[in-house]
């Protein structure tokens, strides 16, 4: 019987520090010889780089920094362990994203990337050749085959390194995290190691890179697809698997199996994360926002203490004429609820100050929502001042719903650096707030409650200028992320004039979307990376 022992290193790299990445990669195989003999050390797709380079892998010392990261990597390695690592290779000026299997201070085999997607975030055609070849090594006496990421949804790959001799297959991944993600791996996979009856480990990056999550949840399958191994989501670390050989019979044992996360508590742990390692990855020592006793910001707030710590976030109050006595409790009450900084900050004096230099310009003119937009810029302002001035970041927190159909003010409540709440839907924003006063109240119940308001005119509801939130996000749900045509929209039993207008919304707003922060992606189509559509356009309406 032949026996692997596998730690699957579910990391959280960080893009271009070859330094820092190839650490991680030097303190797993430590920590795994602490263990076993011959572990096999299995780290995520581009691992050195972190993942995604994007256009660093055009720049042209890059190659140099991947030698020098595996040359350090090489020399470190002394015992007898085997790293399988993802970094990007160099042949002949032609680039492929690759996996190595690193032992004794040398490459003993490399694999290069068969599938390159290019759909959603996905552009890997733009940077990497497609390799060809199957890889198999033997490794203590078990053949195991290599293979990266996309290469597992489609069939050929694994089948090609079972035809080539390989008893197991390693896969190596940077597999961004959007809802019902974990039950579609785990499908997937188990499909594969069927159809090339095979086991197959699965290794998954973790953490944040820009709008991007990585969730981890790294996993094995048995030959027949049952999953045999499941390291949790949204959690670095180091997790064993041990694989035994008995001519073709392979079993898999693993002291721990984490049960997915359900679907909303598994989104709350990506938007935290987002935030966590967008604030930490860049530097800012903490946070700001503008608290307006809304749920939108109330909820932002939640998740900006979940990520970082009361300690590093401060809320702003900026009331005006329109602003509720509610609000301004409900603000008050969450902030000491949660006890972050908080401070009110009346806008009231700037916009006059404003009005008053506008006055010969509106003169003659009625009051509209170029009224409401100052206020919105007013409060922009204040806080993109504060954040000039300590060098904190600014959390925007509008949702996609208001995203979609530009129910918002550029240089306004759009001024800011990240945007929390940017693919989370209005009727998202109101369960996640259900699910974060389970755990233990923080979100005022009447800011639930009340029918949402931007308060910036009097007794104004969002439904004024909106279609009910339940609707609305029906039929963004069918246009933005299923691409849907207005008919098949009409079809689902929508009206028609409230379809087109919605529709219409959506289109003309492009430019205010290309201006936005960027903000965490939790579905299919977010706005960003996979979600590209001209400003300028003679596109016909709803096609």
């Amino acid at each position: 019987m032949s026996t692997l022992n596998i730690l699957m290193a579910q990391m959280n790299t960080l893009v271009g520090d070859f330094e820092g990445n190839t650490q991680k990669v030097i303190d797993a195989i430590a920590l795994a010889e602490q263990v076993h003999e011959a572990p096999v050390v299995v780290c995520p797709e581009l691992t050195l780089s972190g993942y995604p380079p994007e256009d660093l892998l055009l720049r042209p010392s890059i190659e140099q920094r991947v030698t020098q990261a595996l040359t350090t990597l090489c020399a470190s390695m002394t015992g007898g362990a085997y790293a399988v690592i993802g970094y990007p290779l160099w042949e002949d000026g032609v680039l492929y994203n690759a996996a190595g299997v690193l032992h004794r201070g040398k490459i003993v085999a490399q694999y290069r990337k068969q599938s390159l997607p290019n759909y959603q975030v996905f552009d890997e055609k733009r940077y990497f050749s497609v390799g060809n070849q199957p890889c198999v090594v033997n490794i203590e006496g078990v053949m195991v085959g290599l293979s990266i990421c996309e290469d597992i949804w489609e069939a050929a790959p694994a089948c090609q390194a079972a035809e080539a001799g390989a008893q197991l297959l390693l896969n190596i991944n940077s597999s961004p995290f959007h809802a019902g993600k974990r039950a579609e791996r785990w499908q997937t996979v188990g499909s594969s190691a069927r159809q090339a009856n095979i086991p197959i480990v699965y290794v998954n990056q973790m953490g944040g890179q820009d709008e991007l999550v990585f969730d981890g949840g790294s996993f094995a399958v048995a030959a027949d697809g049952a999953v045999a191994a499941a390291a949790p989501e949204f959690k670095e670390g180091a997790y064993w698997l041990q694989l035994d050989f008995d001519g073709g019979a392979v079993e898999i044992f693993s002291p721990e199996f984490h049960a997915p996360l359900n679907e909303l508590e598994a989104t709350w742990q990506a938007l935290v994360l987002g935030v966590r390692d967008y604030v930490n990855k860049n530097r800012f020592p903490a946070v700001i926002l503008g608290l307006s006793g809304g749920i939108d910001s109330a909820l932002t707030l939640a998740i900006a203490v979940a990520a970082l710590g009361a300690a590093r976030v401060e809320a702003v109050m900026m009331p005006f004429r329109y602003t509720s006595q509610m609000s301004i409790e409900d603000a008050a009450e969450q902030a000491k609820i949660l006890g972050v900084k908080y401070k009110v900050i009346s806008i009231e004096p700037i916009y006059e100050a404003f009005m008053s230099s506008l006055a010969q310009e509106f003169n003659g003119t009625q009051p509209d929502t170029t009224e409401e937009n100052l206020q919105a810029r007013c409060r922009g302002m204040l806080l993109m001042s504060i954040s000039n001035k300590r060098g904190v970041l600014v959390l925007t927190t509008g949702n996609k719903s208001e995203m979609a159909v530009g129910y918002s003010t550029l240089y306004g409540d759009m001024a800011g650096g990240f945007d929390v709440l940017k693919d989370v839907s209005k009727t998202l924003v109101f369960e996640l707030c259900r699910y974060r006063n389970l755990a233990e109240p923080c979100i005022p119940q009447r800011v639930i409650d009340r029918p949402p308001s931007a308060e910036l005119a009097p007794d104004q509801k969002d439904e004024d200028s909106l279609p009910p939130y339940d609707i609305l996000d029906r039929i963004l749900a069918l246009y933005v992320e299923e691409d849907c045509s207005a008919e098949a929209i009409i079809a689902t039993g929508l009206g028609r004039e409230q379809v087109m207008r919605v529709l219409r919304l959506v289109d003309i707003n492009e430019y205010k979307r290309r201006q936005a922060p960027v903000g965490v992606r939790i579905t299919r189509r977010g706005f960003g990376r996979d979600r590209r559509y001209p400003i300028t356009s003679g596109w016909r309406l709803g096609d």
